[in-house]
């Protein structure tokens, strides 16, 4: 497979007979095979995209003590700034050339304001005007989204579209914000972006500006371009999520290089389930043929695992 599959959500999302399905067993063969796909028809409003663009590159232009007075050190919990070489997405290249924004769930009604929690807690916010609104307002669009493409993954999996909708009610997700600055020099293999990893989480929803750089590997080892597509959003499955299908879905690595010569930007939102979601083999993935590979963990365990072990002090999800 040279080229990611282009999914039309618009016959799911606006309740089209049969749409459900056919979204479905499309998601599901890409789900299968290479575990990246491109989704348009999504729902989300281009121009608050192109909002949240501008903002963001209004924040990073900002000094850097500016940025780093909400640095996710001070501000904890998987939100706030993360500066140009504090990550390492591939512990055998050198650090990430790349800085970013996380903002999380705000507490809902009901529940409590408890920031000892992973990914629980209140954000805090950059004095740019309309920031907070915007970035508040994407959140909430493409948690929606997210909620949806949930019932496909549940239909093709074997179980009821609503499924997985009390796993995902309160869930760890994180609105990222990243700017790549031009690589420096020649590039030499040994500084990505973004280094080789796997996401952690259920799925991402990737909107990239018109500067490429994301590759994706294929299960045969290649490295594939997935360039920016007008209109769409990149969707990837995550660990999690493969690992409630019991390895039938498929977490690929994927990196960045900006080989461009100019600034490279893109806003990721990162789906975990509810922190005390249960994960564990779906019935419906385990056979004879195929137990279960995995033994049961809550979600926000998880979370904890993959983040320790890629940052010494829990800084950030990439």
């Amino acid at each position: 497979m040279d080229n990611l599959p282009i999914i039309d959500l618009a016959p799911m999302l606006n309740d089209e007979p049969g749409g459900l399905e056919r979204v479905a067993t499309e998601i599901g063969e890409a789900a299968r095979t290479i575990g990246f796909f491109y989704v348009r028809n999504h729902g989300v409003d281009e121009g608050l995209i192109d909002a949240l663009y501008a903002l963001a590159v209004e924040f990073f232009a900002l000094p850097l003590e500016e940025k780093e007075k909400l640095s996710i050190a001070k501000v904890g919990n998987n939100r706030g700034y993360a500066g140009v070489g504090t990550e390492s997405l591939d512990p055998e290249k050198l650090t990430d050339a790349k800085e970013a924004f996380n903002v999380g769930r705000d507490p809902e009604a009901g529940e409590e304001d408890d920031d000892s929690q992973v990914s629980r807690g209140r954000n805090q916010w950059p004095d740019v005007p309309g920031f907070r609104d915007v970035a508040s307002e994407y959140y909430a669009a493409v948690r929606r989204l997210s909620e949806q493409l949930h019932r496909a993954f549940a239909l093709d999996l074997g179980v009821p579209p609503d499924y997985f909708a009390p796993y995902v009610d309160r869930p760890m997700a994180t609105l990222r914000m990243l700017h790549y600055p031009p690589h420096p020099g020649r590039f030499d293999g040994t500084r990505y972006g973004a280094g080789a990893h796997t996401d952690y989480g259920n799925l991402t929803l990737l909107s990239q500006c018109e500067v490429g750089g994301l590759e994706v590997r294929t299960r045969a080892g290649d490295w594939i371009s997935a360039p920016p597509v007008p209109g769409t959003f990149v969707c990837n499955i995550g660990d999690c999520l493969m690992r409630w299908s019991n390895d039938t879905y498929v977490s690929n690595p994927h990196r960045v290089v900006n080989r461009s010569g100019t600034e490279r930007y893109s806003i990721a939102f990162f789906f975990d389930p509810n922190p005390d979601a249960l994960v564990e083999c779906l019935p419906s993935c385990i056979s004879e043929d195929r137990p279960a590979l995995y033994p049961p963990i809550t979600a926000g365990d998880h979370l904890l695992e993959r983040l320790d072990a890629t940052y010494a002090h829990r800084k950030s999800a990439g």
